[in-house]
């Protein structure tokens, strides 16, 4: 069960990071495949020995908890019910959460176990807010980053001298924030570093990149037209460095909601009883690295194309900000000890980017028919959008209704296994 959850994780979690660099071009579908296959693996097994921290008593009251019998069953429904979940959601076409899959997975069974008084709904109250803080952030800060990209680099006479000062500048301040990132985040199994810390190292990182970018980027732009094609040819290889760095930190993190809940059961079956603190043993890790690459290889395409092209249209640039703005936010987030989702970041930024082109594209289009003494129609003006709403509709629902669905299965699973058992 656990190696079909890292099945399922690598099928859906792994496009966001990989589908703006295919949309765009940047990336042939297969290289996409190959790089996230190679960079998850890594950074499962180089990082990912996150320790379990208590996914069962953070949710759960303790006393479901103590009783072995009855956190195994519910460990072994929270996490079938969030592969069948995400499973569902592959096969529509939904990028989902899942950690929230996982989490409502544990509510689920953890009623159906001691009821619903058992459950810290406090610490679900933050998990619904996330719903709204993650995409909107992601949003939010892609956009600015496309606006300030535009107007400093695309609208300049000079584009190409304004490309060579700038893009060394935005390269190390994505060298810098991955560092800060993967400080953060990526290697917490392996060394606690602190907020203060990981910004210090972002910082040196981010200046020895840029150090280093700019001959790079001056030998790249030599012969280059004066034009915004050959500005967005200069962000495809900083955007294949980012969703590669993105793919690292993604199987640090989330390959443990996929061997979480099973080195937790593990653990639990070889000690008669569940400790706070349970360390992933080396072949369950290898489990869910060895499944989220084969998820990737066998389902992920589906999405990626989905991600990366049918929601907005999406160029090297574009991508550069979609992926700079999801590692931002996730370092925005914990500073201000927000949980957020890695998904809904991702995609949030991807509708920033849209929303913010259809706006852009719109005022433009006003500022002419002002001058021109021209008033679009609304049917023109609907059928210049640039964003697909029913994507929008369908991936806001799936993402509001990820736990009360794997909450349910859960359950059903829960007395089923019970049954079983007994």
């Amino acid at each position: 069960v656990g190696a079909y959850m890292a099945l399922n994780i690598g099928a859906n979690d792994v496009a966001n990071n990989m589908g703006p660099a295919v949309g765009s071009n940047a990336l042939t579908l297969g290289s996409a495949l190959l790089i996230a296959a190679i960079f998850e693996t890594a950074g499962a097994m180089l990082a990912g020995g996150e320790v379990v921290n208590t996914i069962a008593s953070g949710i759960v009251s303790p006393e479901v908890v103590q009783n072995a019998d009855t956190f195994i069953l519910l460990m072994m429904a929270a996490l079938l019910a969030a592969a069948l979940w995400l499973n569902l959601a592959t096969y529509i076409g939904a990028p989902v959460s899942t950690t929230h899959a996982v989490v409502g997975g544990v509510v689920g069974a953890g009623i159906m176990a001691s009821g619903a008084d058992s459950i810290h709904w406090s610490s679900m109250g933050g998990i619904a807010a996330s719903w709204v803080i993650s995409p909107v952030l992601g949003g939010i800060i892609a956009a600015i980053m496309l606006a300030f990209i535009k107007a400093r680099i695309l609208y300049r006479d000079d584009k190409i001298a304004a490309s060579r000062f700038w893009l060394p500048i935005l390269v190390g301040f994505m060298a810098g924030t991955f560092a800060t990132y993967l400080a953060l985040k990526g290697f917490s199994a392996l060394i606690h570093i602190s907020l203060g810390v990981s910004v210090l190292i972002g910082i040196v990182v981010g200046l020895v990149a840029w150090k280093l970018s700019v001959p790079m980027v001056l030998r790249q732009s030599q012969g280059l037209e004066n034009r915004k094609k050959s500005v967005r040819k200069l962000f495809a290889v900083p955007l294949v460095c980012s969703a590669a760095l993105l793919s690292f930190a993604h199987g640090a993190n989330d390959v443990a909601n996929a061997v979480g809940p099973l080195a937790a059961i593990v653990h639990t079956v070889q000690a008669g009883r569940f400790d706070d603190s349970v360390s992933i043993p080396f072949w369950v890790m290898a489990i869910g690295a060895l499944g989220i690459s084969f998820g990737l290889m066998l389902f992920g395409p589906k999405l990626i194309r989905l991600v990366g092209s049918e929601i907005t249209k999406l160029n090297p640039m574009r991508a550069y900000c979609v992926a700079l703005s999801a590692a931002l936010t996730v370092i925005l987030a914990s500073w201000l000890g927000l949980p957020v989702s890695s998904t809904h970041i991702a995609v949030g930024a991807i509708f920033g980017v849209g929303f913010y082109r259809e706006w852009h594209a719109a005022r433009r289009s006003r500022a002419l028919g002002a001058v021109q003494g021209k008033v679009l129609a609304p049917e023109e003006r609907k059928r210049r959008r640039l964003v697909r709403r029913s994507h929008f509709i369908t991936m806001a629902a799936a993402w509001v209704v990820t736990v009360p669905v794997s909450g349910v299965l859960s359950a059903l699973l829960f007395l089923i296994l019970q049954q079983f058992m007994a």
